[in-house]
């Protein structure tokens, strides 16, 4: 069925009269719904469930953390349906619609909001940083360990370079000879790859509740205050350490290039931007950070991208078989970015570290 016809399984309270296509995911399909006679909208979802295989588990989280969102948040004096997503139920009572293979679901569509595929000032990253530590803080309470790992070992980083290793020892594509600088590069980082793994595991920093995918494009931003009031795609909501989401940002955020860029001279790290999104992270999470997720906030950030760029340069030696490439050595250039920025995070390390301690101060 169509998107339009999957609507009368919703508890919409209305007969929908139109599903337009909305927003600029690559995973999942988005539609913008719209009902006759009423001016409530809705989001209405196809997961894609290749990549989420366990779309039970998927929806039992998002169904967990955002009822515990809005019971916080109607505690605050804050209005749960602006800040929090709100799944909209099946006609049984259900988080989602199975229509074959297909899964459905629905959310209240938050009016008066946009979401930006781009960093237009240090403000709006300031505020994107708040939202999401102000999401961290409101979960730090929740029981991690009763989520499920959608994606397992998402950012295991030691997994990751086992995983690189493994790619790297079978070199099927034979292509292990075009990036000697940059397996050299990850070898020589190897042991620093298992700093946030260990720190998890020796209990020096909490397991929380993490989003995963941290780009400012997953937060609302209020068109008349221009605030930050709302995290979404909630898919990868699993167990971790809030150094991957805060590293995630940075990665992401800070890079003054394009991912893909050839030209390395371009690529750059904007501490202005790392500064602007530490105050605001720093101000949403409040006292709900130790002093030791405060004192490796900027490793994080390096051990994220260095991550990132393991993964392209595993998925090159494997011969592009997980992100989509336009030309050969596609992965190997969006490595050499991520390792590009490593390097010069490395190089101002203590700088990193000073500008997130006195952003708590």
């Amino acid at each position: 069925m169509n998107a339009i016809e999957i609507t009368q399984f919703f508890n919409f309270g209305g007969k929908a009269v139109s599903a337009t296509p909305h927003g600029n995911g690559h995973i999942n399909d988005t539609y913008l719904i719209t009902l006759e006679k009423s001016d409530n909208k809705f989001i209405l979802q196809r997961l894609n469930t290749k990549v989420f295989k366990n779309y039970v588990g998927l929806m039992d989280n998002i169904l967990k953390v955002t009822s515990s969102l809005r019971e916080i948040i109607v505690n605050e004096g804050g209005d749960a349906k602006r800040e929090c997503m709100t799944l909209v139920p099946t006609l049984d009572g259900k988080t989602y619609y199975m229509d074959g293979e297909d899964c459905w679901r629905a959310y209240i569509f938050v009016e008066n909001t946009e979401v930006y595929q781009v960093i237009s000032s240090p403000t709006i990253f300031q505020n994107t940083g708040e939202a999401f530590g102000k999401f961290i803080a409101r979960l730090d309470g929740f029981d991690a360990s009763t989520l499920v790992e959608v994606i397992p070992n998402f950012h295991n980083t030691v997994d990751r370079y086992r995983k690189f290793s493994a790619s790297l020892e079978a070199d099927k594509m034979k292509r292990a000879k075009n990036a000697e600088q940059e397996i050299a590069f990850v070898k020589a980082h190897k042991d620093m790859l298992s700093a946030i793994v260990d720190a998890l595991d020796k209990k020096q920093i909490p397991l929380r509740v993490t989003h995963n995918d941290t780009k400012i494009n997953n937060v609302l931003i209020d068109k008349a205050s221009g605030k930050a009031i709302c995290v979404i795609d909630l898919d990868t909501i699993m167990p971790g350490s809030l150094l991957y989401d805060f590293g995630d940002s940075i990665r992401s955020g800070c890079n003054t290039a394009e991912e893909d860029e050839r030209d390395l001279s371009k690529v750059d790290f904007n501490v202005s931007l790392y500064e602007a999104f530490c105050k605001g992270f720093l101000k949403g999470i409040g006292d709900k950070i130790t002093q030791k997720e405060i004192d490796m906030l900027h490793l994080g950030a390096i051990i994220i991208t260095l991550e990132c760029g393991i993964r392209f340069l595993t998925d090159y030696l494997d011969g592009d078989e997980y992100f989509k490439t336009k030309y050969a050595e596609h992965n190997l250039v969006r490595c050499r970015t991520q390792f590009k920025l490593v390097g010069i995070m490395e190089q101002m390390s203590d700088k990193l570290l000073e500008i997130a301690r006195n952003c708590k101060l």
